[in-house]
């Protein structure tokens, strides 16, 4: 039979934790007494540098339960990075991992359905909400529009599909093969390009605790997708730069015009084409100098994405870092709180 493992990224969850590992582990002793997956899968919790109590109730959650592990960061590293860092950590150990949120508004009643597509032979399944009738109109409109805007700059994107999502030890692999420094997940794993399937679900309102993706989150998340996965921005820079140059030849005939008829004041032709003529090759110019800056700059980034402090109850196989673009792909090398010798327990 196949070890699952459960990766699950927190951030101040302290509220919600103890629901979570309860319907958690309900859920894990179903599937194991229908021998579907493995007595020795887990439910691994990644702390994010949270500042509650969250990796203390980890702590007592493992020592209570081998079932329960935990992965600790060294520092609050954001939801993509604390995600990637479970998923890499673990995927030595595991033949398949599912990814969901701590406070389960995504159904756990679909993980049957996932391991069901996985032993079909899928490697990847996108959890997908079947509606979204419980969001506001605003959160509605914009998720729609945020899909519709991400498909028009060329990214590929599974539409109303978040991070849950399971994946084969083998899509890990190529997960790991990829080495942005920008994160963006949910435009990255379609790219890995193995079998796929969806699985569509009712997603719940939060049981307890505040969402961790207020208004400015999401716009910052929106346009780390945008700006990771395409270039269009910059070129439409580009051609507003054309548009307005070519205008202003336009303009300059017109300008002229007005000048030999008598009909304006002196200096105020000059004045008009340079603001005109300036402007737009300002603009032609950014465009240019953007696009090869743009490029540049996500393949020069060499910070690490994550640095494991401490894991609990994951199989041997050290702690570890994952580095940004630049370095081998899919390298990993150990990591040690303040620069020193990583703990394990």
């Amino acid at each position: 039979m196949d070890k699952l493992y459960l990766v699950i990224p927190c951030y101040n969850e302290e509220e919600v934790i103890g629901e979570t590992a309860a319907r958690l582990r309900s859920k894990m002793n179903a599937l194991i007494a229908r021998r579907l997956i493995a007595e020795d899968s887990r439910v691994v919790f990644v702390n994010d540098g949270s500042r509650d109590r969250t990796w203390t109730l980890i702590e007592e959650l493992h020592r209570a339960d081998p079932l329960f592990a935990g992965i600790n960061l060294a520092r609050n590293r954001g939801h993509q990075n604390a995600l990637l860092a479970g998923l890499l950590t673990v995927k030595e150990h595991a033949d398949v991992v599912i990814s969901l949120d701590a406070d389960l508004q995504d159904d756990i009643g679909a993980i049957d359905e996932f391991v069901d597509k996985y032993r079909q032979g899928f490697d990847i399944v996108y959890g997908v909400r079947k509606a979204r009738e419980k969001d506001t109109f605003f959160k509605r409109a914009t998720a729609q529009g945020f899909y519709r805007l991400m498909s028009m700059m060329g990214a590929e994107l599974v539409y109303n599909h978040a991070d849950y999502r399971l994946m084969s030890r083998r899509a890990l692999d190529g997960l790991a093969e990829f080495g942005e420094a920008n994160l963006f997940l949910r435009g990255i794993v379609p790219l890995i390009g193995y079998p796929s399937a969806i699985v569509e679900y009712e997603r719940s309102e939060r049981f307890a605790g505040e969402s961790k993706y207020p208004l400015k989150k999401m716009l910052a998340f929106a346009l780390q997708g945008i700006t990771s996965f395409s270039i269009k921005p910059i070129r439409m820079i580009s051609a507003l730069g054309f548009f307005i140059f070519a205008v202003s030849l336009i303009m300059l005939g017109y300008f002229l015009s007005v000048h030999f008829t008598g009909h304006t004041v002196p200096g105020w032709t000059t004045i008009a084409i340079s603001v005109w003529a300036i402007g737009g090759l300002q603009l032609l110019g950014i465009g240019v100098i953007g696009e090869y800056i743009g490029k540049t700059y996500l393949e020069t980034k060499r910070r690490p994405k994550f640095i494991v402090e401490r894991t609990l109850g994951v199989a041997d196989g050290g702690l570890v870092s994952v580095g940004a673009s630049g370095r081998a792909p899919g390298s990993l090398e150990v990591a040690g709180a303040a620069g020193g010798a990583a703990r394990k327990a």
